[in-house]
């Protein structure tokens, strides 16, 4: 692995609580993003059953843990340890399941390991519900979209970092390391 000795090391985090109205904000502009196109293209009828509603907390669930692994196997991708490199958990205080990378990546691949859930469980079926119509596969979009909202303001908060800068996860707060050269 590469020695970061002669690199200064910087705390950036996101604060929890403040991601949970974030992700109130993000759900709400999906929802007015994807949702108001697809009732006037569709006309829906807005009622769920309740094996629709059954079937959309299956598939809520099972979205968490592959919104997770998304992340790990995009940042396994880059990581020179691979999928070694991975760990998961979930942060029991917030109820939020987590996914970590323990070696630095460059911030250009830890872009892409960080906004891919966003864009596969999101903003995709989002836009494939406008096609056929699928109202749950709206509100998985919708909902997949806001739940990406820590993954979007850790983004955010690197956002004018140089692309070959490197990053760590931190192990146990939402934020990372960056690393620059001294």
């Amino acid at each position: 692995m590469k020695s970061f000795d002669n690199y200064e090391k910087e705390l950036r985090t996101i604060n929890m609580y403040t991601a949970s109205g974030v992700a109130l904000a993000i759900t709400g502009a999906a929802a007015v993003l994807f949702g108001v196109p697809f009732y006037f293209i569709w006309k829906p009828d807005l009622s769920l059953s309740m094996q629709q509603s059954l079937l959309f907390i299956l598939l809520f669930v099972v979205g968490i843990i592959i919104h997770e692994l998304i992340h790990g196997l995009f940042f396994g991708l880059f990581a020179k340890n691979g999928l070694k490199s991975i760990r998961f958990g979930v942060m029991w205080q917030m109820l939020t399941p987590y996914c970590h990378c323990k070696e630095p990546l460059k911030i250009k691949h830890y872009f892409l390991g960080a906004l891919m859930p966003a864009l596969l469980l999101g903003i995709v079926p989002a836009v494939i519900s406008l096609f056929n119509g699928s109202g749950l596969l709206l509100l998985l979009g919708v909902i997949f979209t806001g739940a990406a909202a820590g993954d979007f303001m850790v983004v955010w908060i690197l956002r004018k970092e140089h692309p070959e800068t490197y990053v760590q996860d931190h192990p146990s707060e939402a934020g990372c390391y960056v690393y620059r050269k001294s």
